[in-house]
C-alpha cells in the first residue's frame, strides 16, 4: 500500500467489508449522480489480485450490489481450497520437457505435420 492509496482510503473510503483473509473492501464516500461510486480492495499482505475471493470479486467489479455476507457463502465439499498465482515463482507450472524441469527428460524435438 502507498501512502497515496492510504490517505485517500482515510479521506474518501467507507469501510463495507472484510473477507477471511482480513482484506478490506472500500466505496467512495461521496455520492454523484449519474456515475458509480468507486470500489477498492487493501490487501493484508502481499498485494495479489488472485487473494480476493469470488464473491468480492463481483461485487469489485460491479456485477452485484449486493455486500457478500461476512462470513463467505457456504462451501461445497467438492469446492478445491484457493491457491496463489504461482507464475513467476519455483512452484510454477512447467509442462514436460521444459527447460527449467529439474531432473525431467527432455521431450523430443517437435515434428511439424506434413499434409499427404
Amino acid at each position: 500500500m502507498t501512502i497515496g492509496t492510504w490517505l485517500f482510503t482515510k479521506m474518501r473510503g467507507e469501510l463495507v467489508g472484510t473477507d477471511a483473509e482480513g482484506n478490506r473492501y472500500f466505496q467512495d464516500k461521496r455520492v454523484v449522480a449519474g456515475r458509480r461510486r468507486k470500489r477498492w480492495v487493501m490487501y493484508n499482505g502481499p498485494v495479489e489480485a488472485s487473494r480476493v475471493p469470488p464473491e468480492w470479486h463481483g461485487w469489485l467489479h460491479y456485477t452485484t450490489d449486493m455486500v457478500p455476507l461476512a462470513g463467505g457463502p457456504v462451501r461445497q465439499p467438492w469446492e478445491k481450497e484457493h491457491l496463489p498465482n504461482l507464475t513467476g515463482t519455483a512452484a510454477a507450472y512447467r509442462p514436460p520437457g521444459h527447460t527449467l524441469m529439474i531432473g525431467d527428460k527432455p521431450k523430443p524435438p517437435y515434428e511439424a505435420w506434413r499434409p499427404g
